[in-house]
């Protein structure tokens, strides 16, 4: 009964943080719409208000152990390669894609970072990708085609900028997944992703000076700022991590799928992004590589337990 109670709290929690980051980023498309913001001024105040609040949030659960990243060069060295190739890249690219089209489709389009880390683990490892791989990015070109076209190739549906700056996101996520490992295993989230954000948010603010643009601080920017900052970041990754260390990764992913259909709904009910039909058959690509490359890695994971716990120990070898 009480692991019930605590899977159903771990969906509940996990779902609750993909929808938080959804909201966050139509609460972005809302500011470049209706309030002439662009992905610089937003992406420096998202970065260092929500740096300085993980940061103050990593203090108050592990105390002194926030400062020990500062102790060893060689961590600092990958935090600070995180922090701008990483954390600005991934961060800004999304939010200029948002701006240049909406909030589902820059989400969506990002989306397809699993599918580029697919292709880069193959070429690392000289190898053709899996037959459920080949699927996976036919399926992604398959879904990236009918967004970007709506099957005619000789009409363009999305800007230019639009689909440069998605693809770039989800260039960013897979730098933001790749570079992250090291240093999050062993420093934790409010170390990595605090003062990755506080570092980025610093200097995109040096150079973006956020201060001068002119945007009008009334109350609806008020409160998309703390949409973006506070429920897009210390509460989505709060609700989601604590979510994901309940059920595990493989679930995680899953039902982090509520980020991109969070945006894509609320976008089109509250902000008048209009789809077409095949928008949403190319969306429905596009996640699926996302549901299809996690659960073929979780049996192909389990296989693997599996395989080495069958084998008999023979006694007597080191």
């Amino acid at each position: 009964m009480e692991q019930t109670a605590s899977k159903k709290k771990g969906i509940i929690l996990t779902l609750l943080g993909g929808v938080c980051w959804g909201i966050s980023g139509c609460f972005g498309q809302y500011l470049f719409q209706e309030k002439g913001a662009t992905a610089e001024w937003l992406v420096s105040i998202r970065l260092l208000s929500a740096g300085i609040l993980l940061v103050i949030l990593g203090y108050m659960n592990t105390g002194k152990k926030m400062n020990a990243v500062f102790h060893n060069k060689k961590d600092l060295k990958d935090l600070l390669i995180f922090s701008f190739l990483g954390m600005l890249f991934c961060q800004y690219t999304y939010f200029a894609a948002v701006s240049y089209s909406n909030a589902g489709t820059a989400t969506v389009l990002q989306s397809l970072a699993p599918t580029i880390i697919l292709i880069y683990v193959c070429v690392r490892q000289l190898r053709l990708p899996k037959g459920y791989e080949l699927l996976a990015i036919a399926m992604a070109l398959l879904g990236i085609f009918l967004l970007s076209t709506h099957g005619n190739i000789h009409s363009m549906q999305l800007t230019n900028q639009a689909l440069l700056f998605g693809l770039l996101s989800a260039l960013g996520a897979t730098f933001y997944n790749l570079l992250v490992g090291n240093v999050m295993r062993k420093y934790g989230v409010y170390v990595v992703v605090g003062y990755s954000m506080l570092f980025a948010g610093i200097a995109l603010s040096l150079i973006a000076r956020p201060w001068k643009n002119g945007i009008p601080f009334d109350t609806m920017t008020i409160v998309c700022l703390v949409g973006v900052v506070v429920i897009g970041t210390a509460i989505a990754f709060s609700l989601y991590l604590k979510g994901v260390s309940i059920l595990g990764a493989f679930m995680g992913s899953l039902l982090g799928a509520t980020e991109p259909v969070t945006a894509i709904v609320v976008s089109a009910l509250f902000l008048g992004s209009v789809f077409h039909w095949l928008d949403i058959v190319g969306f429905i690509f596009i996640l699926s590589t996302v549901m299809l490359l996690s659960f073929c890695s979780m049996k192909q994971s389990q296989a693997e337990v599996k395989d080495t716990t069958s084998e008999p120990i023979e006694s007597g070898k080191e």
